[in-house]
């Protein structure tokens, strides 16, 4: 089983209402103006959609990368969740040929995710390398499960796929793939991978 995103030091103490209410507060905000704009959008407009000042955001959320972690820390508990039913639920090869679609569906949520979360994939010392090692983890599993019954090629590493599924994610987000579209595009660019065949009961790519 893959473990879910490490708290950081100091996150799980108990905190006041008030104080409580004010993190919700810009969670929330943060999660909406990521969706209007980018999780590169400026942290001053996240504190006035919040209804806080900017020294509240950034006691509670020193960096970027600390608020988009704890934003993202849900979407990356459900996706491991997925990927883990998947690996009980569906044949080697589907299971990862669906949690890659799933994987690169995901990560195109937000503007500009992919970029944060590449960085964050080659620095350890990111707030969001937990979740990003979460997923490669997850990745992991279901390629060895896969290689296991000769549906994936035998050298490919997680983190070299889980790198192509974040590119995947940026095409998707910046051609404004629909979820048909995303799914054609990730199927195509992972054919090599899973072994060059088409699933039967996918329509495969347009022309």
């Amino acid at each position: 089983m893959v473990g879910k995103p490490r708290e950081r030091a100091g996150a799980v103490r108990p905190l006041r209402a008030d104080a409580q209410r004010n993190r919700d507060a810009v969670l929330t905000a943060a999660r909406e103006v990521f969706a209007e704009d980018s999780v590169l959008a400026p942290l001053d407009t996240i504190a006035v959609r919040a209804g806080v000042g900017n020294a509240t955001l950034y006691r509670h959320f020193p960096t970027r990368e600390d608020l988009l972690s704890a934003v993202m820390a849900s979407s990356i508990t459900d996706a491991v969740a997925l990927g883990e039913e998947l690996a009980r639920t569906e044949d080697p090869s589907a299971a990862l040929r669906e949690w890659l679609v799933h994987l690169a569906w995901l990560l195109r949520i937000w503007h500009d995710l992919p970029y944060c979360l590449a960085d964050a994939h080659v620095d350890p010392s990111s707030p969001v390398a937990p979740s990003t090692a979460c997923l490669v983890a997850q990745t992991r599993l279901l390629l060895d499960g896969a290689r296991t019954v000769g549906a994936a090629r035998p050298d490919a590493a997680a983190d070299e796929v889980f790198e192509l599924v974040t590119a995947l994610s940026w095409a998707i987000d910046r051609f404004g793939d629909d979820e048909g579209a995303a799914r054609r595009r990730v199927l195509l660019a992972t054919a090599g991978l899973t072994g060059g065949g088409w699933p039967e009961d996918d329509d495969g790519p347009t022309a």
